[in-house]
This record gives C-alpha cells, structure tokens and sequence, in this order.
C-alpha cells in the first residue's frame, strides 16, 4: 500500500525502494501487479523426486535415522538441507507409525560434569550378524571410545573381545583420539575388573599404568554413568551398521566407521553462550601423549592355511611352508613388535615375517617358502610326452573276461531271458525234408 501510495506521488522505484528497505526489484513487481501481499511464490520442492526412494526405505526399515536417510539421498543428489529434509519427511508422512515406540516413557536424567581431558568412557558394541566373509561368527565386535569432555569419539574393529584384543584395540582408539584422558571408564567387563566386587584386574592395572591413566568402574546397572560412549555406540550402529551391505571387508568396514566419526565431528554444542563444535572442543583438550608402543600384550589368532600356503591377519598374507592346505595354524604377534610368529596346534613355530601395516593387502612370502612350493608343484608333475589320443585301444582280454562275467550274471539273474542254441534239433529237421515227396502240379495226372 506504501508503494502505491509513493508511487502516486511521483516518487521514482528507486526512492520508494530506499525510503521502505526493499530491493528495487521487490518495489516493481507489487507496481506491476506481478506479486500479491500475503502470497508467496514456491517453485518445484526438491523432495518430491526422492520421496518414493525414502517412503521404500523407512517402509523396509521404520527405525532408519533420518540423518542416516539424509546422507543416503545427498549422495544421491538431494539439494535440500538438513532442516528441509526432516520438515518434508513430517510433511508427507512419510515414516509410519510405530505403537511400541510411542509408548516408550522417559525418566529424570542427571548431568555429569566432565571436564576437558579428564575422562575416555570406553565399551564394547556387538553388531549382529556381521558379513558372512569377515568368519567372526554370529557377532563383530567394535571398541568404542568417546571423550566426555567434548564428545569425540573413535571405533576399532575386532575379532574378539578377550584381552589382548582389548588392549590391541584400547590403544588404536587412544591414538585416533590423538592421546589419552586421566581417567578410563568402563562397565563391569571381565576382562577390566571382577564384574561381581569392580575391582580392577592386576593385568589390566599394569595396562593403566603403562599409559599413565587411572581407571574407574560404572556402579552395577548404572549405563548412564558413561551415557557419552553409549550414545555414540548408538550412532555406530545406526548411521554405520545399519548400512552395512555385504561383500564388504572388515577393512573397508573400518574406513566406514572412521569416515562416520569424523563426520561427527562437525556437531555443534554450545558452551556458556558460544556456539562451537566437537571438533573444536576436542582440539582444546589436554590430552596426555601415548608411548611409541602399545602395551605388549601377545595377540594370538586362529587361521586356516590356503592352497596357495598363505594365511590372512590384518588384511595382509603372510607365506607357509608347502604341503599344510586347510591345516589349522595360529598367528602370534606381541604387540609393539615388527615380526609375528605363525606355529602349528602344538604351538611349534613354523615361519616368521615382519608385520606389514595393517590393512595395506600386501602378500609377504619368505623366499625359502617361495622355492620350497615351487619344488612340490613341479614335482607333482612329469616331463614325459603327453598321451597319444588318435590310437586304437580295444577291450584287453582282462576287460572281456569281467564283461563275460557280468553277461553272465545278468541271464543267470532272469532265466527268461536264457536262450539255449542245440543244432540237433535242425539236423533232425533237416533228414525228414529230405524224405518228403515233392509236390504235384496242378491240373496233371499220373
């Protein structure tokens, strides 16, 4: 109406624009009658094209993140933000209904002061039904730890959840973290402390003090006294896990995961006022720095020898002496070291390479090996002329006897079947035609 009114003063549409704060444009357009007061123009909505790709997804899985959904759809082109995308999703209705889920009731929540540098919450995840080429078994085991202070966290995976796994893995998170807390929280796992008193195991004691961290136990029951790490054990499983498809190695699943961490980094968290991020607030914790080397806790695996005599540790091959395919070995390898050790049941060591880095695909052979296998594939073979096919090799008499014989039992096994050839019988025939008078012709007389 303002514009109108100027307008009929004589006032020109860039003073208009100036004396109300608009754009030039804007002032124009209300002029020409191209826009109407209350009415905004929308063009096409940028979800409509991916809205049957997300109905499918939540209709397969009804419990599917949305910030999973979203990154799924930005690879697939979605322009839209965030925000945009969670406002459509309500919009069109897209998620259904869940009763359970509804009924779920909340409870009062207390808040834990933590502050920077002070405390790594570490716990272990089991994630079901694992692909079927990792050979762990129904479950894979990820070591999640998380700084309380900030919320950074980190994941390794690994075969098992027995000790030296857990040391090889506890050392992994504390270097992706870029050091360790003062402090180390964990439920009550056997392999930390005694899960009925809480009291730390002495082994796991000496693990503590080789990297200068104190270590506190959860009360019984109590998950939410390390709610830092269970919640992000609960963005592992379901913005990682969940998509996992199969055929895939448990390296690349472990670059998943680390691509999932570092993409949380950008959260953002407001503190006293100022608005920053997990990565941010990580970076300004105190950290204590870690030894050159992992505690050396002994690792040792089980693996099977290949026709080819390699073994798989670590996304590396490592050689074999010729002649074990499909023989169980075990793999030992004291952590911090550079070589590991391959030895049979009765724990007899049968060869010895330096580790390669893991995850790298590398195939170590020891040349001894490589010479010794190559000795037993030749020798499996002749160097004699290969055989004549364009020859004539008739029944030999040993293979027309057993023919006879099994003609034999074959009539003797269906006496219908005998036939009895007795040239008497013809000969007798034979000496009465002889004695028959011929025929007389027709129409003659004697």
């Amino acid at each position: 109406m303002d514009a109108h009114a100027l307008r009929r003063q004589g006032w020109t549409i860039s003073a208009i624009a100036r004396h109300l704060g608009r754009d030039r444009k804007t002032i124009r357009a209300y002029l020409n009658g191209e826009r109407v007061p209350g009415h905004r123009q929308q063009g096409p909505d940028a979800f409509v094209p991916f809205l049957e790709y997300c109905r499918q997804r939540l209709t397969d899985d009804p419990h599917l993140w949305a910030s999973t959904l979203f990154d799924e759809i930005t690879e697939l082109g979605y322009p839209g933000a965030y925000s945009t995308f969670t406002r459509a999703l309500r919009r069109y209705q897209v998620r259904p209904h869940c009763e359970p889920c509804k009924a779920a009731t909340g409870r009062d929540v207390a808040v834990i002061a933590h502050p920077p540098g002070e405390e790594i919450q570490f716990d272990w995840l089991e994630l079901p039904d694992p692909p079927p080429e990792w050979g762990v078994g129904g479950h894979a085991h990820l070591l999640v730890g998380a700084l309380a202070h900030s919320g950074r966290w980190r994941a390794v995976l690994a075969e098992a959840e027995d000790f030296p796994h857990l040391v090889q893995a506890l050392d992994q998170v504390m270097r992706k973290l870029g050091g360790t807390a003062r402090r180390w929280r964990f439920d009550r796992m056997a392999t930390v402390c005694y899960p009925s008193t809480g009291r730390v195991l002495p082994a796991f004691a000496a693990i503590a003090k080789y990297y200068g961290a104190g270590v506190d136990i959860c009360p019984a029951r109590r998950g939410n006294r390390k709610g830092v790490v269970e919640k992000a054990n609960h963005s592992a499983a379901q913005r990682w896990w969940r998509t996992v498809p199969d055929g895939l190695t448990i390296e690349q699943a472990q670059s998943g995961v680390d691509k999932l961490a570092l993409r949380m980094d950008d959260r953002r968290r407001r503190i006293d006022g100022a608005v920053t991020t997990v990565a941010e607030l990580a970076t300004s914790e105190p950290l204590l720095d870690l030894p050159t080397r992992p505690f050396p806790a002994e690792l040792e695996v089980e693996r099977t020898v290949s026709p080819q005599s390699l073994i798989s540790f670590e996304g590396n091959s490592y050689s074999v002496p010729p002649g074990l395919p499909g023989a169980q070995v075990r793999v030992l390898h004291r952590l911090g070291e550079d070589y590991l050790h391959i030895a049979t049941a009765g724990r007899a060591v049968i060869a010895r390479h330096r580790r390669a880095p893991r995850g790298a695909g590398q195939t170590i052979r020891d040349a001894g090996h490589v010479i010794a296998l190559e000795r037993a594939v030749l020798a499996s073979f002749s160097d004699r002329a290969p055989c004549k096919n364009k020859v004539r090799r008739p029944p030999s008499e040993q293979a027309q006897a057993e023919a006879d014989r099994l003609r034999g039992r074959q009539t003797a096994g269906n006496p219908a079947e005998r036939v009895v050839i007795d040239l008497s019988h013809y000969a007798a025939v034979a000496d009465q035609l002889r004695n028959v008078p011929p025929p007389r012709e027709e129409g003659r007389e004697d």
